[in-house]
């Protein structure tokens, strides 16, 4: 089948890419003629395992086509779908501007019946909009349906190819059937699509993000409470997690949730509650123990060096939001450091894939990027972890121990034992549990 993917950012790369790994022909448009460039070439502007592969073998077959033209992408194509960002307006609703810009393009170029999929996650009604925008452009038929998309960042393409579900908001059967089609090659092995109406599609996209947001705050606020009971947040998350109505997921303390999705689809559930005279107090909530944990993560650094702070040095380990993944949007690693700087601290970061992005985001000359985490270490008064990127989980503590000018270690994941690092020699902070107080190293015989 044609089809066309209007913007190249995470959503609309993934998809296009493994929509033409499927057998369409997909014609991908995206605004930036630098991006389209690097594209054409096989090269992938972000981090996300087993893309590029996949792009480039498609790229090579004839069947995935980059191009600044959104006129020749509508013209041939039967479906264009719609991936532009909605980012977080001023109000904290979602900015529009650019999904309605395309469906005016759209509508100006359309020769004949299209099916315009909005994969952009919009607010409830967003759909009525699109179709009032192309309807004013043109005399063709054509068919709006909301189809949310539900990858996670550092596994998107097993998420796009093995989805758990494919939710299709359209009132035309016909519709829903040709959706079926271009999704089928991803249902070999179970049907997994839900037809619904296009606003019950758009809602279904924020409330699941808003549950899974709710998730991690409760956790968190449940491990505030560990760490003031003596309790060990880890176990409670076992016992809580092992309820078959409860389950594990999302329910891991930390420093908080971050990256392209959850802050800002939460603040657009509370900006649609607004805009209907509805306080939405769950996701309110939500928000606010987010935000509190981030900040409170930072301070408790800050606040263990007091008077020292100015003439600390602290190795950061974990730049990107969440590891697999070099997106540093709205990464406590971020916020983090930018009140370690404002403090007079010194920071020396490491990330396997998201330096140069962060580099970006904080444009300080106070920040070192290593490209060892090893580095990172040296001269540091601490090392602070921000990120589970998998090298972290088992590293060489002997070699921590012997680059850190304290043994000092804050971890915003809960990577390690307190009692081992204990053992070990470290004063180790963890989130949720009590900190064992650091005894002499006992290595085994």
């Amino acid at each position: 089948m044609k089809l066309s993917m209007v913007g190249t950012g995470y959503v609309g790369l993934v998809a296009g890419t493994c929509f033409a790994d499927a057998g369409n022909h997909v014609i991908c448009v995206d605004v930036d003629e630098t991006k389209i460039d690097a594209l054409k070439r096989g090269e992938v502007p972000i981090y996300e395992p087993g893309l590029g592969e996949i792009l480039q073998r498609n790229l090579k077959a004839g069947r995935l086509i980059f191009t600044t033209d959104l006129a020749e992408a509508v013209a041939g194509s039967l479906v264009v779908f719609v991936a532009v960002g909605t980012p977080e307006a001023s109000d904290g609703s979602a900015d529009l501007s650019a999904v309605l810009s395309v469906a005016e393009q759209i509508g100006r170029h359309m020769d004949g019946y299209r099916i315009v999929v909005t994969k952009s996650t919009v607010p409830v009604g967003t759909h009525k909009r699109i179709a009032a925008t192309i309807r004013a452009q043109t005399h063709h038929r054509f068919d709006v349906v909301s189809n949310p998309e539900f990858m996670k960042e550092g596994a998107a393409v097993d998420d796009f190819t093995r989805p758990d579900r494919v939710i299709l908001g359209t009132d035309n059967p016909a519709v829903v059937e040709i959706m079926r089609q271009i999704y089928s090659p991803f249902m070999r092995k179970r049907e997994r699509v839900l037809s619904m109406d296009p606003a019950s599609a758009e809602m279904t996209k924020y409330a699941s993000n808003a549950l899974l947001a709710t998730r991690v705050s409760f956790m968190n606020e449940v491990a505030n409470l560990c760490e003031r009971y003596g309790a060990n947040a880890e176990t409670v998350r076992l016992g809580v997690g092992s309820d078959s109505r409860i389950g594990h997921s999302f329910l891991f303390p930390g420093v908080g949730y971050g990256g392209s999705c959850f802050p800002k689809d939460v603040s657009a559930f509370i900006s649609m509650g607004k805009g209907v005279g509805y306080s939405t107090d769950i996701t309110l909530a939500t928000q606010e123990i987010n935000r509190r944990q981030r900040r409170a993560f930072a301070e408790r650094v800050i606040d263990h060096f007091g008077d020292r702070a100015a003439s600390t040095t602290l190795a950061v380990w974990g730049l990107a939001f969440k590891s697999r993944t070099d997106d540093v949007r709205e990464a406590p690693a971020i916020d983090a450091i930018r009140m370690f700087v404002e403090r007079g601290m010194k920071i020396r970061g490491h990330d396997p894939q998201a330096m140069a992005n962060a580099r970006a985001a904080l444009r300080t000359d106070a920040v070192t990027y290593c490209e060892d985490g090893y580095e990172a270490l040296d001269q540091a008064d601490a090392l602070v972890i921000f990120t589970d990127w998998p090298e972290f989980q088992t590293p060489d503590f002997e070699g921590i121990l012997r680059r850190l000018r304290r043994p000092v270690v804050f971890d915003g994941r809960n990577l390690y034992e307190p009692a081992f690092m204990a053992r070990l020699g470290f004063e180790y902070h963890s989130i949720g549990r009590r900190t064992v107080p650091a005894r002499e190293s006992q290595r085994p015989d």
